[in-house]
């Protein structure tokens, strides 16, 4: 069975909505710049990625949830309303919704609470917010889910495993509907250090907009961004029930794990390919079948390579068109996965694979079929989004474009649902 995709919703560095987000990778426009506030002054890169979200939530919310709950939120309402605020029983709703780093700051700022005013000044909203399943629950208590509450935790492919399950949850009729996708708010001066010790950022300040390179032969790390992709996932004989408007369908999914290294990708992609084979058997499809890839496309000089290999060795002769949206928006760490499948989703509807933003000269070692410079036009129905985070983590989804307010298929055998 695959899954009816109703709504959409992205909060990103380069568009605080899912359209606005979809124009500005058409027209690779960056949202790269340096941080220059004092608490970043004495790092070894100011650069960073993050969005303005004022206004867009109301004061007693924005007041008891934090940044990366307040993303996750936005959202999903706004997917939540694309989807027609499905009126689905409580008991057939669920939500999943992954974070890599969760709620960092919220720890600094209280542990300076109760360093200078004591522990009776600390908030009491500290605990609820602490927990990497805030976010979940935040979006969760906004629409009155009781199904299932999910927040997998798997670095930086966690919102594409969020929606992986979510593939799970319809496929075993424990939910109707399921609100999937993954959130991130750790631009702070102690992640940006820690990410530096390991060498993984850029250190292009004297550049932002040049600074995320993706399969590029002078990349030296990714750029830390913030924001939320949230995807409405539906059983399409739902969908098709209630007349809702389909906007594309998630045929399949794949996992795997590297057992390599906690940080450093298995070198030869094998574990990477092993979850895009996969990804293909669970959807019925074939390697010439996908249109294009929106690649994990970090940046960093050995994940690139990995995943390259990881690719050429999953699509064997096939060479799909690659594009890589980080290029753009920097890389959202556990929202990533999430906010590429949004993109996928939309190129799929339109038929454009947005360009790799400061792709100039590919690296030697990169065997793809790289889109450069301006929109690449595809025929095809089928697209591949990847994820991989520390730890070995390995997800890839399928999915498929459909015509505005058509019915949801099974490509395997033409019938519905």
């Amino acid at each position: 069975m695959t899954a009816a995709v109703t709504g959409l919703g992205a909060v990103t560095p380069v568009g605080t909505d899912a359209e606005s987000f979809h124009r500005s990778l058409l027209e690779s426009r960056s949202g790269v710049r340096v941080l220059d506030t004092p608490k970043f002054e004495g790092l070894p890169t100011r650069l960073g990625a993050t969005v303005d979200v004022t206004g867009r939530l109301d004061r007693i919310t924005a007041r008891t949830i934090h940044r990366v709950q307040q993303l996750a939120l936005i959202a999903a309402r706004e997917a939540w309303q694309q989807a027609g605020a499905p009126e689905v029983e409580p008991e057939r709703l669920a939500v999943v919704v992954g974070t890599g780093v969760g709620s960092v700051s919220v720890v600094l700022e209280q542990d300076a609470v109760v360093r200078e005013h004591g522990p009776r000044r600390i908030t009491p909203y500290f605990v609820p917010i602490l927990m990497p399943n805030s976010p979940a629950v935040s979006v969760a208590l906004d629409v009155g889910a009781r199904a299932r509450v999910h927040c997998p935790v798997s670095a930086c492919a966690s919102g594409a495993e969020a929606i992986a399950l979510a593939l799970d949850l319809l496929r075993s009729n424990r939910a109707d509907v399921v609100i999937a996708g993954g959130t991130e708010a750790s631009v702070e001066p102690l992640a940006l250090a820690g990410f530096a010790q390991l060498r993984a950022l850029s250190r292009r300040d004297d550049d932002p907009a040049g600074a995320s390179r993706p399969f590029d032969k002078g990349r030296d790390g990714f750029v830390m961004a913030e924001g939320a992709g949230m995807l409405v996932l539906e059983r399409p004989e739902y969908a098709q029930a209630r007349g809702a408007t389909v906007l594309g369908e998630l045929l399949g999914a794949g996992t795997s794990a590297d057992a390599y290294h906690a940080m450093a990708p298995d070198p030869t992609g094998t574990g990477a390919a092993r979850s895009v084979e996969l990804a293909l058997r669970d959807a019925g499809v074939t390697a010439a079948d996908v249109g294009h890839v929106n690649s994990h496309g970090t940046a960093t000089p050995a994940g690139d390579v990995a995943e390259s290999r990881a690719l050429a060795r999953a699509f064997g002769a096939f060479r799909p068109p690659v594009t890589a949206t980080k290029s753009c928006t920097g890389h959202l760490l556990g929202a990533a996965g999430a906010v590429e499948a949004v993109a996928t989703v939309l190129s799929l509807r339109d038929g454009l694979v947005p360009p790799i933003r400061n792709l100039d000269q590919a690296d030697d070692e990169i065997d793809l079929d790289l889109v450069r410079v301006v929109p690449r036009q595809h025929p095809h129905r089928f697209a591949l989004s990847t994820s991989f985070g520390f730890g070995g983590h390995n997800v890839a989804l399928i999915f498929a474009g459909r015509p505005i307010g058509s019915s949801p298929t099974d490509p395997r055998t033409g019938r519905h649902g």
